[in-house]
C-alpha cells in the first residue's frame, strides 16, 4: 500500500489522537454538572423547556442538552440616567440609583416573563417613565425646593410598579439634578433681585419707623410745652419772683451796691455822710 492510500487517521500519531480524545471527554465531563454559589439561584432549561430553579449547591445535568442561567438574589444597584422636562419646559438631567433584589421563589417566573436582563428591560424603563411623569408636575424652581417630596413620590411609585413585576426595590434615591446654564443664571438673577427687593423693603420700614419716632417726639415736646404754658399762672409767676428774691438775699454779703441802674444808666454811688 502506498502512502497515498493510508487513511488520514492512520497518519496522525497515536499520542495526538489520545490527547484529542481526552480533551473531548474533559469538555463533556464539564458539561455534566454545575454549581450554584451562595447568593445565587439557577434555572435549568432542557431542550427549550424550563425544568425549575436550584439554590446554592452542586448539581448534575446532561451535556449539550441542558443549559443553565444564574440569577443573584443579593441586593443589586442600578444606576439610571435620563432627561426629563419640568412643567415650565426646562430640560433636566437626572441621575437616580435603584437598589433592588429578587426572591428565590420568583426566579422561574422572572426568567420566563422578564428574562435575565430584567434591569435593562424593566427597571430602567419603568423608573424613567415614573420620573418623567412626576417632574412634569413641578416647575423647575419647585423641583429644587421640593427635592425631598419628589424623591419620596418617585420611590413609592417605582416600588409599587416593580413589585407588580416581582422585583423588590429596597431603596431609591436621586443623586443629581442638572439644569441648563441659562436656567441656573436666571435663578441666580432672580435671587439677587429678591434680595435687593427685601433690602429696599427693610430700608423703607426703617425710614418709616424713624419718621414715626420723630413725629412721636415732636408730639411729646409740643404736649410738654402746652402743659408748661397751662401751668404758668400769675400765682406761679409771683412765686418764682419771691423764690428769686429769697435766693438773692441768701447770697447778699451785707454791702450796698455802688451803683444802681443798667449799663445805660450807671448806679448812683451812695456814700456814708461823715460827721
Amino acid at each position: 500500500m502506498s502512502p497515498i492510500d493510508i487513511p488520514v487517521y492512520a497518519r496522525v500519531p497515536r499520542m495526538a489522537r489520545y490527547i484529542a480524545l481526552g480533551v473531548v471527554l474533559f469538555i463533556v465531563a464539564l458539561g455534566t454538572y454545575f454549581t450554584v454559589k451562595p447568593g445565587e439561584v439557577a434555572v435549568l432549561v432542557r431542550l427549550g423547556s424550563l425544568r425549575g430553579s436550584y439554590p446554592e449547591g452542586f448539581y448534575l445535568k446532561f451535556p449539550l442538552i441542558d443549559s443553565v442561567e444564574k440569577f443573584t438574589i443579593k441586593i443589586q444597584r442600578a444606576d439610571i440616567e435620563t432627561e426629563a422636562f419640568s412643567r415650565d419646559l426646562q430640560t433636566i438631567k437626572v441621575k437616580i440609583v435603584v437598589n433592588h433584589r429578587v426572591e428565590q421563589g420568583t426566579i422561574t417566573s422572572i426568567f420566563r416573563n422578564l428574562g435575565v436582563g430584567y434591569v435593562e428591560s424593566v427597571i430602567e424603563p419603568i423608573s424613567q417613565e415614573v420620573l418623567k411623569s412626576i417632574l412634569a408636575k413641578y416647575s423647575a424652581e419647585n423641583i429644587i425646593a421640593s427635592r425631598i417630596d419628589v424623591a419620596a413620590e418617585l420611590s413609592d411609585t417605582v416600588k409599587k410598579r416593580l413589585a407588580e413585576k416581582q422585583i423588590i426595590v429596597t431603596d431609591l434615591s436621586i443623586t443629581d439634578f442638572d439644569f441648563s446654564e441659562a436656567f441656573i443664571k436666571s435663578v441666580e438673577e432672580k435671587q439677587i433681585a429678591e434680595q435687593n427687593a427685601k433690602k429696599a423693603e427693610k430700608d423703607v420700614e426703617r425710614v418709616k419707623r424713624e419718621a414715626e419716632q420723630q413725629v412721636a417726639r415732636a408730639r411729646g415736646e409740643a404736649e410738654g410745652l402746652r402743659l408748661q404754658r397751662e401751668a404758668v399762672t400769675p400765682t406761679l409767676i409771683d412765686l418764682r419772683r419771691v423764690e428769686a428774691q429769697i435766693k438773692a438775699i441768701e447770697k447778699w454779703d451785707g454791702k450796698l451796691p455802688m451803683y444802681v441802674g443798667s449799663e445805660a444808666m450807671p448806679f448812683i454811688e451812695v456814700k456814708k455822710e461823715e460827721r
